[in-house]
């Protein structure tokens, strides 16, 4: 999509598939919109193309109030991406400027701030700061909508460093103060403050819609997530095609704990055709600050950032895997929301992970059911476990030998682990798939045709769940 003109056509037919690909921005108008927009379709003349919502901001243009272009699934291509740019993306992502600034996302990199700007800007058409900032609008946003955490501590929660710079940024973005965006909120649940609407609890969570594009097949991905829940961690209820995955969350400021319900199917559009959907979620946090980080790291888990189009049409023209596609369209691979854990359950398989959170997990303050800990982090585990597999692995986790963040490099670190004892290719392998994201990742000593590349990955995944092997 890279020719305007066939942009153009993606936007005159409302083509969801491309929400998130890229925006426009309308010049008579001064808004931007995601492809699928139900409004009329501007003229021709009048339209620009953005790659990412914070250009399309740093150009001056305010979010579209009928698509709320800022709610859309991320970029598959940063998602996926290895090189410099999708790997700043995703630590963007994950709330790295907010915490460490420009300075700390460039030494994740290995690079220069300077040359971290000139690439991001080259490709992306904003810096990391601008794509912070864009981050932090849409995270005040959810907060303003969904909450009724004061406004101030609101502006805090979602990254920004002064109340000032909050009310300036919501106002841009959106062409309204944070008053009146929660007012907006309220009268479309029902009317007034105060006439018929119900306020949230304190303790009800932050209602959320974890958006993806194209079809999802939410039953195998919450079929595998029951298959390896860790007993204190993690629980599946429910009957098949009304479950809820529930866990705990060790995040940068807090803990949290997640609720996310099973949805079979996806909405229409005006058009009859399936283009996307969501996943329903509710998120508890001791930090509203944890929000941003907590959403990406549940996106990443359930793969929600994927393109099913892409996916499925390379997959789909194979002999072998033409039926599976058929019969599974969208089928996602599952990565994680705390890679030290993926790794230690590839190393030391789910009953050896339960014990290790029954003799060294963090014991939640207020238990909620069944679920009681957190999941040990690395520097506990190394100090606990010395010698062995298992304590090398922590150690070069906590000391940063090994790294599995969004940004890692992938092959550095497969190199990495490779070196540590008891890591054998198979393990690295599904680390690459789980803990890196890694779409193109063949079982070890597996041949797998060419043709199924760059989505050797899905092509794996396609036949675990229809029980047949990779060879």
């Amino acid at each position: 999509m890279t020719d305007e003109d066939t942009r153009y056509e993606a936007v005159r037919s409302r083509d969801g598939r491309f929400d998130g690909v890229f925006f426009f921005a309308v010049e008579t108008t001064g808004i931007y919109c995601r492809p699928s927009c139900p409004a009329v379709t501007p003229r021709r003349r009048n339209v620009r193309f953005f790659p990412t919502a914070a250009a399309a901001q740093g150009s001056g243009f305010r979010a579209c109030r009928r698509c709320r272009p800022d709610a859309v699934p991320g970029s598959a291509e940063w998602n996926v991406r290895a090189d410099v740019v999708g790997r700043a993306v995703r630590l963007i992502a994950d709330g790295v400027v907010d915490r460490e600034g420009v300075a700390g996302l460039a030494a994740r990199l290995g690079y220069s701030a300077r040359q971290v700007q000139r690439q991001l800007t080259a490709e992306l058409g904003a810096g990391p700061v601008a794509l912070a900032r864009a981050q932090r609008a849409h995270t005040a946003r959810t907060l303003l909508q969904t909450t009724e955490l004061p406004v101030t501590e609101i502006a805090f929660a979602s990254g920004f460093a002064s109340v000032r710079q909050f009310n300036d940024t919501v106002r841009e973005v959106y062409a309204s103060t944070p008053t009146e965006l929660r007012a907006a909120a309220h009268r479309g649940r029902g009317g007034a403050r105060g006439r018929g609407v119900r306020r949230p609890s304190p303790g009800a969570g932050i209602p959320l819609r974890l958006a993806h594009r194209g079809p999802y097949q939410a039953g195998a991905v919450f079929d595998q997530l029951a298959e390896e829940a860790v007993t204190g961690v993690e629980e599946v209820s429910g009957a098949p095609g009304a479950r809820t995955y529930r866990r705990t969350l060790r995040l940068p400021y807090g803990t949290g704990i997640v609720a996310v319900e099973e949805r079979t199917g996806a909405p229409r559009t005006g058009t009859g055709t399936r283009t996307g959907g969501w996943l329903d979620a509710r998120l508890h946090l001791t930090d509203p600050r944890d929000l941003t980080t907590a959403v990406q790291r549940l996106r990443r888990l359930f793969d929600l950032d994927a393109d099913p189009y892409a996916v499925d049409e390379r997959l789909g023209a194979d002999p072998r895997l033409g039926r599976l596609v058929a019969a599974r369209p969208g089928l996602r691979s599952p990565g994680t929301v705390d890679p030290l854990e993926s790794a230690v359950r590839a190393l030391a398989g789910r009953e050896g992970a339960e014990e290790l959170v029954r003799r060294y997990g963090k014991v939640l303050d207020a238990p909620c059911g069944s679920l009681t800990h957190l999941f040990p982090d690395a520097a506990v585990l190394a100090g606990a476990e010395p010698g062995g597999p298992l304590g090398a692995l922590a150690a070069a986790l906590a000391d940063g030998t090994v790294r599995l963040d969004p940004g890692a490099d992938r092959d550095a670190a497969q190199e990495a682990l490779l070196a540590l004892p008891g890591m054998d290719p198979e393990t690295v392998a599904a680390l690459r798939v789980r803990a890196l994201g890694d779409p193109d990742v063949a079982p070890p000593g597996v041949r797998l045709p060419d043709d199924w590349r760059p989505w050797r990955s899905y092509a794996v995944q396609h036949l675990r769940v229809a029980g047949e092997g990779a060879r």
